[in-house]
């Protein structure tokens, strides 16, 4: 599974509103962002106490870019 659509998969389960989860990649010069957009309700969800939700994200993130041979970093907005 390439990692837009995991990082798809994991905010959709977590979201109230799954049907306004929107996953952009947006190349960089060294470095491809996945752009992870949700209802602003769903945020504080996505993001987590802490932030240990979208942390455990990111790191999944790392590791499947790792399994793609890409640097991948995780933004949420």
């Amino acid at each position: 599974m390439a990692a837009r659509e995991l990082v798809e998969v994991m905010a959709r389960a977590l979201a109230e509103h799954p049907e306004d989860v929107q996953v952009n990649l947006v190349p960089r010069e060294h470095v491809t962002v996945i752009e992870l957009h949700v209802h602003p309700d769903d945020l504080g969800r996505v993001i987590g106490r802490g932030g240990r939700i979208v942390g455990a994200m990111r790191t999944v993130v790392k590791a499947a870019g790792r399994l793609e041979g890409k640097r991948l970093l995780l933004e949420v907005r």
